[in-house]
This record gives C-alpha cells, structure tokens and sequence, in this order.
C-alpha cells in the first residue's frame, strides 16, 4: 500500500490540537476528557469515555486525485467547527442494552404504536416526559458476534437518534449524533491525507476486510487517532444526524466557508422510513477505500430487506452487522 503523503503535517496538526486542548483546561475551560457513567435496570454501572475534539477548520471531502474517491465527495469545501466531545468508542451493547430494556416497547406493529401512545398519555399525567423506545428485537441481534464491548448493530437513524435522547434526560447533558462535517473532522485529527494515519498502517488502526474475520472487533482493540479516538475507521459504520444527498457538498460549497455546517433540510433518497441518512468510517467488511476519512454512504433500500415486518420496522435494520453509531454531546456554555 502507498503512505499517506499528508501525515508529517497531519501528525503535527493533531498534536497542536491535543495541546490547545490541554491550554483550555488548564484556564477553566472544558475537560479534555470525562467520563460518563450510567446504570442500567440493574443497577450495573457503565461507563464510557467522551473525549473533547477541539474547534477548527477543516476542507470537509476529498480531492479530484484521491484513490477510491466518488463523486459525492466533493466539491470540498471549507467548514468550521466549534469545540464538542465525541465518545472515545462507538456505542457498545452494553450502552445500547441500558437504554433498550428501559425504553423497550412491549409489541411491534400497529399495536406498538398505541401501547406508546398510551404509555405517553399516562405519563404525562403523571408529569413524567417518558420515551418510547424500539420495539422487540427479532433474533439474536448481535449474529453470533458476541455482545458486551463489540458495537451495537443494526438499530435505525431513528433508534440511534432516540438512544441519545434518553441518554440526555438520564445524565442532563445534552448528547446526540455529530453531523457530518463534525465526525470527519474528528476522524481526520488533523490529517490531510485519505486516513488520519499511514495508508499501509490501516491494519494497527482499522478492523476491515483484510484482518476482522468478517465481523465486528470489540472496541478500542486497535490503536486510537491523534485525538484519542478509537474505531473512526472500519468495524462499523456510523450514523450521523445529516440527510444524504449526492449534492450537498455543491450547495455547501457556495457559501464557502461555512460554520458548523448541518447537512441539507431534506434527502434526495428515500427508504420505507423517510429520507436516508448518511453513516461514515467503513465497517469490518470494507475495503480500504471505503474507510477513507471522506468516504460517505447512506441508507438503501436493501438494508431493511430482512425485516419480516410489513410495514418495516423504523426501528431496525435486522442482520444489517456493518452499521452502528457514536454519540457526541455538546460543550456546556460557561
């Protein structure tokens, strides 16, 4: 494999980054890291690392001469990115079993969305503002994997957008999917290149097609990027909060630069649940050019083709084991 001809300054840009970082805490300002804990129906703590990512300015895309570049990589364009903390590791079973066996909704279907409603209108009596979560899993939906530490796979946009949901009433902070322009400023750390790390280094940073034994890895097994964060590459792909369209990057581009871009209103593609969304990072089946710090995909129809549920379930995209999340959360004003 070919290096990465922009690491001597993407190594140099991201160490200038953790320095800032360490600057701010050093004045009051956020901590580099936290950690978060919750506990699930047991009583069992979890915890989870959220590491800050410090603002800057990115060329959000890839150039014309990228190796593996499509063309809804670009045009690139320059975005601005305020400070915000994003999880060191992509969202474990343990995190997501916490959430699902509060928030589970006890039938799918039709029947599921009344036991919702009516379980809404009873705790709003009550002055509680409950969730309603994901309906029943089918199957084992971990494939066999395994679970505790290997990312959760499988749950919908709207699942993952729910769990973050729960997560900010739980804990009082507010967490959610980073957009787009976010998660690959993050996944750079710095970088230039089409990785944040040597090209013919994927193997000790990355779980993909040629070393993952064709499933998912647990997390944070290999090494992290220059802002400490794990698995940016490969084992799952990630949703962020942006709908897909091819071009997005041509709209953002004429208000170049732009400041804490969002992505469009709506989607171009559509799925039985609404407009797609686009997931980030390459999964463990990927290719190494589709675990490219610019590399972009988005939901198709066919992952929901395994739901047995007409119509398709909104929360689950079952034997779907290449897409999962990570959560970011925002940095409290001072």
């Amino acid at each position: 494999m070919r290096g990465n001809g922009g690491r001597g300054v993407a190594w140099s840009v991201g160490l200038l980054a953790v320095g800032l970082a360490a600057s701010w805490c050093g004045a009051g300002e956020p901590a580099k890291k936290f950690t978060e804990k919750i506990k699930n129906k047991e009583g069992k703590e979890i915890a989870f690392d959220m590491v800050l990512v410090p603002g800057g300015k990115l060329k959000v895309g890839s150039p014309e001469s990228e190796k593996g570049r499509k063309p809804h990589e670009g045009p690139q364009f320059e975005a601005e990115i305020k400070p915000f903390y994003l999880c060191a590791t992509e969202t474990t079973w343990l995190m997501f079993m916490a959430y699902y066996d509060e928030t589970v909704q006890e039938k799918r279907g039709e029947a599921a969305t009344e036991a919702a409603k009516k379980k809404a209108e009873e705790a709003q009596k009550k002055g509680v503002d409950a969730i309603s979560g994901p309906t029943p899993l089918y199957g084992d939906p971990t494939l066999g994997w395994g679970a505790d530490k290997r990312p959760a796979i499988g749950a919908s946009h709207l699942n993952a957008e729910v769990f973050c949901t729960w997560l900010s009433k739980k804990t009082g902070k507010k967490y959610r999917l980073p957009t787009e322009a976010e998660w690959e400023y993050a996944c750079r750390a710095g970088s230039t290149g089409a990785y944040s790390c040597a090209e013919d280094a994927l193997e000790d940073n990355a779980w993909f097609e040629d070393n993952s034994d064709e499933k998912t890895q647990e997390v944070a097994q290999r090494k992290p990027n220059a802002f400490g964060l794990y698995d940016m590459h490969g084992n799952v792909m990630e949703w962020v909060s942006d709908f897909y369209s091819p071009k997005a990057y041509e709209e953002a581009a004429k208000n170049n630069p732009v400041t804490c871009p969002t992505g469009p209103k709506e989607g171009t593609a559509k799925t039985s649940a609404g407009f797609a969304h686009v997931a980030r990072g390459g999964a463990y089946n990927s290719a190494p050019a589709g675990l490219r710090c610019a590399a972009r995909v988005f939901e198709e129809p066919f992952w929901r083709y395994e739901d047995p549920q007409e119509p398709k379930s909104k929360w689950w995209l079952p034997k779907m084991g290449f897409i999962g999340f990570r959560i970011a959360c925002d940095v409290e004003a001072k």
